[in-house]
């Protein structure tokens, strides 16, 4: 694959430094698959970067179907603008590749064709082979060893802990010998949350540099957890007296958090309806590597324990709904220009991956599973791993694996059936007179607590079925058009569905109405 790489490097090169002057790149994806397809020449533009990616991952057919458990190297090679990256530093996803790691690396260069270079992965540690048994000792000496080996035992055990006592200690506390207000970066030398971010949406508008996270990161002094999950953990920090969330992945869930990082850096993407990115870090805590993830805090939490613990009026309802559209619409949209963003679904849209902001809005949270839309390619970037999203809330589609995953209008349309579920749990603790459903997971009460992708398809795709419509709906008018609506979320034909900017301006018109109504 080399030789075939650096012969279509010679060939090309003459033609390429004629066509234009900027940085010329290799293009291609699963370069190293045999009978693949050649590298094609992308041009990253004046200051871009050209980029060689190395994921281990199970082998896939054309379709991108694994077709064996065996993990194999996939090697892609793509052109980064320079408006994808951080003003003048190298994006975050060039830093991974400064280590060298088991399952994925990237190289990342800025010379004409630089980009053939395969980065390397460490081997997958194998088993340690059984130590042959030596020859017996006698028994006084045997006793020696024993007593001398748990003696050294003890003292480390107690040196450990007192270790690991004062290494919690420092972790909880701030760290003082970096200050944002001293990096020559921040001109202006922002004191808050707020203007970090205002300041973050100037420039390439895709976050705040990266020496900046990363002294932000340092400067975070963590309180108390408050969330956990198959990630990792979440906990309250404070950074300048201001409450902030940390998401810290577990060190196998570096795929997961390095790509949730690069979506949130997506140009444009910062929307007041899409959870704030402040800085991702990787943190040596002296034992494992910490991935932190940093995004604003709000206090009631996810959507899911709001409804839990809550009922809402009319106005609360059309609120909470309209807001989570207003970001689902905003993901989906592609906008266009040299500071564009490009379009994207989230795949894994749930009460739990929705916080309720402190005026009774809604943002969008965890973008782990998020896939991008090339348009100029027509090429849906999607990360290759074995997470998928939430059973309950997968499309008919996705549950009976007809979904095309090179379509990226399928993505989206999965986006809008599991939006009319949340819908669903939101009209659900609308309280009028007093009058109102207990809260339930959609399909409470045609599957388990924890549904398996047969039972689902079981219900969904065979039985057809739909969660249940109160009667109580048809004779409110909100509850009336929010029925209506969730109903043409869920049609099994996806094409049938309505797209999120449609159910972004009925709800809009809705919200108007119900408001006007009680002046």
């Amino acid at each position: 694959m080399d030789t075939i790489i650096c012969l279509i490097a010679v060939i090309i090169i003459p033609f390429t430094l004629l066509s234009g002057e900027g940085l010329k790149c290799l293009e291609c994806e699963y370069c190293n698959r045999p009978g693949g397809v050649e590298p094609k020449i992308c041009d990253a533009g004046e200051g871009g970067f050209c980029v060689s990616v190395n994921v281990r991952d199970k082998e896939k057919d054309k379709n991108g179907l694994p077709i064996s458990d065996k993990k194999i190297e996939v090697i892609s090679r793509r052109c980064k603008k320079r408006e994808e990256g951080f003003l003048a530093q190298k994006p975050l996803f060039c830093e991974v590749g400064k280590q060298v790691l088991h399952e994925h690396n990237v190289f990342c260069c800025q010379e004409d064709l630089c980009n053939s270079r395969d980065p390397k992965l460490l081997p997958i540690p194998k088993a340690k082979e059984d130590v042959p048994k030596s020859k017996s000792f006698p028994t006084g000496t045997v006793v020696g060893i024993i007593l001398a080996v748990l003696a050294i035992a003890a003292m480390a055990i107690v040196a450990f802990f007192i270790w690991s006592r004062r290494r919690r200690e420092s972790l909880h506390e701030p760290v003082t010998d970096v200050s944002v207000d001293t990096n020559p970066l921040m001109g202006s030398q922002p004191s808050s949350l707020k203007e970090l971010c205002e300041w973050s949406q100037s420039g390439s508008g895709s976050g705040l540099p990266l020496l900046v996270q990363r002294t932000i990161a340092r400067q975070i002094c963590l309180i108390e957890v408050i969330g956990k999950g198959r990630y990792g953990e979440v906990w309250r920090g404070h950074w300048r007296g201001e409450n902030v969330a940390v998401k810290i992945f577990h060190s196998r869930e570096e795929r997961s958090w390095f790509r949730e990082a690069e979506i949130y850096q997506t140009v444009m993407l910062r929307h007041e309806n899409i959870l704030g990115f402040i800085a991702a870090d990787n943190k040596d805590n002296g034992t494992w590597t910490q991935l932190w993830l940093i995004t604003d805090f709000y206090e009631k939490s996810s959507l899911f324990d709001y409804l839990n613990r809550t009922t809402v009026t009319v106005v609360g309802m059309i609120k909470l709904a309209h807001s989570s559209a207003c970001g689902m619409a905003h993901l989906h949209i592609e906008i266009l220009g040299a500071q564009g963003k490009p379009a994207i679904a989230h795949r894994d849209l749930k009460s739990k991956n929705i916080l309720v902001k402190n005026d009774g809005t809604c943002c969008i949270a965890d973008l782990g599973l998020a896939v991008r839309h090339d348009s100029r390619l027509d090429k849906v970037d999607i990360l290759p791993t074995d997470r998928v999203g939430t059973k309950r809330y997968m499309a008919p589609e996705l549950l009976d694996e007809t979904l095309n995953m090179e379509h990226f209008e399928s993505f989206k349309r999965a986006d809008v059936y599991a939006f009319g579920l949340v819908l669903w749990e939101i009209a659900r603790r609308c309280s009028i007179g007093g009058i109102f459903e207990e809260y339930q997971l959609p399909y409470h009460d045609m599957v388990p607590s924890d549904p398996s992708l047969e039972e689902m398809r079981r219900v969904a795709c065979v039985e057809k079925q739909r969660p249940a419509i109160p009667n109580r709906w048809q004779n409110v008018e909100a509850l009336r058009v929010i029925a209506r609506v969730m109903k043409e979320c869920w049609y099994a034909n996806a094409a049938a569905r309505l797209t999120a900017l449609r159910i972004r301006k009925t709800l809009a018109s809705l919200l108007e109405q119900e408001e006007v109504r009680r002046v």
